[in-house]
């Protein structure tokens, strides 16, 4: 268990122990829920994963290559309904 110290202006440091346990960094952001009998829960609000796991995605090998005036327009299709 770790003690930890509130400022005068009601913030409190997470050790870097915890911050690696979390598995957050500098920078991110946690959530924290009010349990019962004054008790708090600390959980990283980042979703698993990284940003880079989605690169290529959508590539498909031997697939159509579309220009950005086509991906433009499924898109506006898209948000008319027309798809």
């Amino acid at each position: 268990m770790s003690t930890l110290t509130i400022t005068a202006k009601g913030q409190v440091t997470l050790r870097k122990d915890l911050l690696n346990h979390l598995g957050v960094q500098p920078g991110e952001t946690v959530t924290v829920s009010k349990l019962p009998g004054g008790a708090i829960e600390v959980r990283p609000a980042h979703p698993k994963g990284k940003i880079s796991d989605v690169f290529g995605m959508l590539k498909r090998k031997g697939g159509p290559r579309l220009s950005l005036k086509q991906i433009q327009k499924i898109t506006e299709d898209g948000w008319a309904g027309k798809r």
